[in-house]
């Protein structure tokens, strides 16, 4: 199986705007608002986040992203693989390439939030079986039985902060 080229993405194509796009629209119906925390292309621009794009044989086949919480901590965002990449490594690629960029940033964790029903199952294993540990919400997020967050320490040694 093809390893994925993962580059940094400036939001400015029309193949990754399309797939947060759709990203966006398919949480936004399947979850409520107060528990619905995508991020849209404009939000994905902050200075705080950085959005990889990974492709497969020059197509786009899936998105993720670091959001720096604090000079410690950072916060995996906007984790989507096009649906006729799914089983091909792209999401494992893009979670260690993000992974390998934080502790290159000298972050010392990441915590994410995902969903907590039956269409997040591959996503929470996939995190699971990347060292990531389920956790209590973290930063401005609450107790929602729609969610699931997780966390993972980047440095041996070191606390989750």
């Amino acid at each position: 199986m093809p390893t994925p080229t993962i580059v940094v993405d400036d939001l400015s194509s029309s193949a990754t705007r399309d797939l947060l796009a759709r990203h966006q629209a398919e949480m936004r119906a399947q979850t409520p608002e107060d528990s619905c925390h995508v991020l849209d292309v404009e939000a994905l621009r902050d200075p705080s986040i950085t959005v990889w794009a990974a492709y497969l044989d020059g197509e786009l086949a899936g998105v993720g992203a670091l959001k720096t919480l604090d000079a410690a901590r950072g916060e995996v965002k906007s984790m989507r693989v096009e649906e006729r990449f799914l089983g091909r490594g792209v999401g494992r690629a893009l979670v260690r390439h993000i992974l390998t960029e934080a502790r290159a940033r000298g972050l010392q964790s990441l915590w994410l939030e995902t969903g907590s029903g039956a269409d997040f199952t591959a996503a929470r294993a996939l995190y699971a079986s990347e060292g990531f540990t389920a956790c209590a919400p973290f930063d401005d997020y609450v107790a929602d039985p729609l969610s699931a967050y997780f966390t993972r320490r980047l440095a041996e040694g070191t606390a989750t902060v």
